[in-house]
């Protein structure tokens, strides 16, 4: 049993744990290749988080889905280049909009070279993204552009807010099952598609990628709160500081509503106040972490990991499947 991809995920298979480490290191090469320039610096800004590392999570979904058909086909790899690529042209642009200094354990671009390089760095990613994509054929670029519209409009409904009289965390779900459900539901699905398995197949492994995705993001958000940034590889209540709603911070403004209990209120009245003061945010961390509002969000996780879990079922037993489901538990597992 050895530990591949993110999260200490284990692989049962000799065969499989080889098809995923040379998929991921053929990944890690396209990776370098498609992020350099011309221009030195270019390459530098564009290189900066993928040498930084990461989890490759998207990555190593592909080529799982992907041995549910042929995973020697030559789109298979391409196409795991492109959603990481994706991803990581979202985290330049996202690390501007947070103001965040810290990504992966380095400095964020942005914090580095300025706003503007690190917007126009990500641009570079998404173009290079498309140029591998075209070679896909024009449904792969299909369904990519619809997964970037879904991922641009989650992103523009979490800064216009929930519309009058909707639930907050309702529309918080829906936000980020856009941001992030639909490009892990496009790795799950790229990898089915481009092996040549089943349609049924490649439609299972698309919702179970858009749960896991949500998952994911909900274990994110728990993170952002109760973990280290040795942890999380960045800044510890980065989206608190920033007044970004998160699922934790959200269930502590119901509950507050709800009860009209005091230590709540005051909690509240203190995430509405001034947290780039380095003072206040520690203590909203502290009281944060000690909430029952955490807890919650940790069962929200807990759940949807289930219900991507379920979306397995009908899969042919495989160490492959076993693998997806492991997943399941090692994403609730982040969450505590």
């Amino acid at each position: 049993m050895t530990v591949v991809g993110p999260f200490g995920l284990s692989v049962r298979d000799q065969a499989l744990e080889a098809d995923v480490q040379a998929g991921l290191a053929a990944v890690e090469a396209g990776l370098l290749a498609a992020t350099k320039s011309e221009v030195p610096f270019i390459t530098e800004a564009a290189q900066h988080l993928v040498r930084a590392g990461g989890k490759r999570f998207r990555p190593l979904l592909v080529m799982l889905a992907a041995q549910f058909g042929d995973p020697y086909s030559p789109g298979v790899v391409p196409s795991a280049v492109v959603v990481e690529l994706t991803h990581l042209a979202t985290l330049y642009h996202d690390d501007v909009m947070d103001e965040a200094d810290v990504r992966r354990g380095v400095d964020s671009a942005n914090a580095r070279w300025g706003n503007s390089v690190a917007v126009l760095t990500g641009d570079f990613l998404f173009s290079r993204a498309s140029h591998i994509l075209a070679d896909l054929g024009p449904e792969a670029v299909r369904i990519q552009a619809e997964a970037f519209e879904r991922l641009v409009t989650g992103q523009i409904l979490e800064t216009a807010g929930p519309r009058d009289g909707r639930d907050p965390v309702e529309h918080y779900l829906d936000v980020m099952a856009g941001k992030t459900g639909s490009l892990v539901a496009v790795s799950c699905r790229f990898g089915a598609m481009t092996s040549g398995a089943d349609e049924r197949i490649v439609d299972t492994l698309t919702q179970y990628g858009e749960r896991l995705g949500l998952a994911f993001q909900l274990a994110d958000d728990v993170l952002d709160i109760a973990s280290d940034s040795h942890e999380s590889g960045k800044t510890p209540g980065t989206d608190l500081r920033e007044g970004i709603p998160t699922l934790p911070v959200l269930h502590l403004r119901a509950r507050a509503a709800a009860s009209g209990l005091p230590e709540d209120l005051a909690l509240v009245e203190l995430l509405d106040g001034d947290l780039t003061d380095d003072e206040r945010h520690a203590e909203a961390l502290r009281l944060l972490r000690v909430h029952p509002a955490l807890e919650q969000a940790r069962r929200d996780t807990v759940r949807h990991a289930q219900e991507a879990r379920a979306m397995l079922a009908p899969l042919p037993e495989c160490y492959a499947k076993a693998a997806l489901e492991e997943l399941c538990d090692l994403v609730v597992h982040r969450a505590g």
